[in-house]
């Protein structure tokens, strides 16, 4: 179903936020040859997946649409869009600044978010559970990985890269509560 546009939907200053990531700007010289949306392979697993969609959006201002659409966060970051544009749009690039203004709004995937507290958590993105430390086993590794992992006073390390970063703030952890 389409959804038409209302005029009060645009919003000039998103897209002055989008293009002060160097390249970005030329979104405006997109001309819809649909080379970025060819060869894509998330559409092959999601098929309404369109880049060149949500680039003509941010364009045109549509902030509330573009940051609160899920596809803006199915991009690889393979960059064969970006390398078939015969404009040079930077559209890869683009997709990280949308994503770095969503989280920078409070918009972000529960999965995301999931995975972000498990590293103020833990210290890693990966989960070595029970099952993992078997399999491990089985592969002749240690039962441990090289990482936060198997060096625990190195949590408190990367927890205070996270804070100083300023991205516990971001996804919205409270380390006391969660700790």
């Amino acid at each position: 179903m389409k959804h038409p546009i209302k005029t009060s939907e645009s919003d000039p200053a998103f897209l002055e936020e989008i293009t002060e990531e160097a390249g970005a700007e030329k979104i405006l010289m997109c001309f819809n040859c649909k080379g970025c949306s060819t060869g894509c392979p998330v559409t092959d697993v999601v098929p309404q997946y369109n880049i060149k969609k949500l680039l003509r959006m941010s364009a045109m201002g549509l902030r509330d649409r573009v940051l609160n659409s899920e596809h803006l966060w199915y991009c690889t970051t393979c960059f064969r869009c970006q390398e078939r544009c015969p404009e040079g749009v930077k559209t890869v690039d683009t997709m990280l600044k949308l994503r770095s203004i969503a989280v920078k709004n409070g918009v972000m995937l529960p999965a995301h978010k999931k995975i972000a507290e498990y590293v103020m958590r833990t210290g890693h993105g990966v989960p070595i559970d029970e099952q993992n430390r078997k399999k491990r086993k089985e592969l002749e590794l240690d039962e441990l990985p090289g990482t936060v992992h198997s060096c625990p006073e190195a949590i408190e390390e990367v927890r205070q890269l996270i804070k100083a970063c300023g991205f516990d703030r971001l996804i919205g952890f409270d380390q006391p509560s969660r700790a």
